[in-house]
This record gives C-alpha cells, sequence and structure tokens, in this order.
C-alpha cells in the first residue's frame, strides 16, 4: 500500500513531538521522499489536471505547519531569500528544481547592507526533497510546469522574510499580507 498524506501528516506531527529540531524536519524531509512514491497523491495534486497555484493541503493544529502545493505554469527564478524564523522543505513532483546555497558573510542580519557568499548549486528531482532549516538562504530556479510539495514551519506569509540583491549588496524585507 503506498505511503499516503494522511500518514505523511500524522507522521509529520509525531516527528516534531518526538524533535521539533533538525532531526524532526529531516524526518519529515524522508517521509516527504516516500509520499513523493505515491502516484495517485502526486497527480491529485501535481498532475497535469491541477489547476495552476499555490494549494494548501493541509495546516497542522499543533505545530501549525503547513503543507502545500505548488503548481507552476511559467519558469521562475527567485532572488536568494530566507524564510525568517520558519523553516522549509521542497519536495519535487515534476520537473526539477536548481536550488542555491548561500551564506551571509558581512556579519550582519535583517535588512540592510548584506553580502553573501555562494555555497553551492544542486537538482532537485522527482522524488527528492531538500531541506532548508530557520534561517537558511536559498534561491529556487525552474521551468516551466514544474510542481513541488512544499512543508513550511508556518504560514510564511505571517512571518518577516528577507530577500537578498547580490548585484546591489542588499537585503530587504519581503512584504507579506500578514506582517505590520
Amino acid at each position: 500500500m503506498a505511503y499516503s498524506f494522511e500518514q505523511f501528516c500524522k507522521d509529520a506531527n509525531a516527528a516534531l513531538r518526538a524533535d521539533a529540531g533538525r532531526g524532526g524536519k529531516d524526518t519529515i524531509r524522508r517521509n516527504l521522499e516516500a509520499l513523493l512514491k505515491n502516484d495517485a497523491f502526486v497527480q491529485s495534486v501535481c498532475g497535469p489536471d491541477a489547476e495552476y497555484g499555490t494549494h494548501q493541503l493541509y495546516r497542522d493544529p499543533d505545530f501549525d505547519f503547513v503543507v502545500l502545493a505548488h503548481v507552476n505554469k511559467d519558469a521562475r527564478k527567485s532572488p536568494p531569500h530566507d524564510h525568517g524564523s520558519s523553516w522549509a522543505i521542497y519536495g519535487q513532483a515534476t520537473e526539477y528544481t536548481e536550488m542555491s546555497e548561500y551564506r551571509r558573510v558581512d556579519g550582519h542580519t535583517g535588512a540592510g547592507e548584506a553580502q553573501l557568499e555562494h555555497v553551492k548549486t544542486y537538482r532537485l528531482t522527482p522524488g527528492l526533497a531538500g531541506l532548508y532549516d530557520v534561517g537558511a538562504i536559498h534561491a529556487i530556479d525552474y521551468p516551466a510546469n514544474a510542481r513541488f510539495v512544499r512543508v513550511t514551519g508556518t504560514d510564511l506569509e505571517a512571518v518577516e522574510r528577507l530577500k537578498f540583491d547580490t548585484t546591489n549588496g542588499k537585503a530587504e524585507v519581503i512584504q507579506s499580507i500578514g506582517v505590520n
């Protein structure tokens, strides 16, 4: 029997209950890879008939983590950014995503002058998932029709996040709906 979405959500809750740190999040990452082997699940949330956009699939009542399906029509390349006080796990469903990781080397935090160092770039292909812990700076680049499932530690619209302009050496707050 295929690993179900319902079981994934229960297991994610249990993983964070057992270890709210890196270990619990890495368990969720591995479980997301197992879930992405469930063809019926992938087809239902990221298949060719799925509606374009970002769709919330689940929000955990105990830990507030959110599971989202990203069904992308167009190619996109993001600037380096973080998820603020949240973490994120990207699980590739179709096509691929080039993930680039960065380290801030200016000794500062927050908005303002910022210098980044590129650490590595790699490709997430269908069935693979990557963990980006609190404060991790990364950029994504994917082709048209790339689709992925993302688990975030909370609703990212409710936390202050940064995007980085590497050309001008600046960090700016991403304007979210829920952040004042």
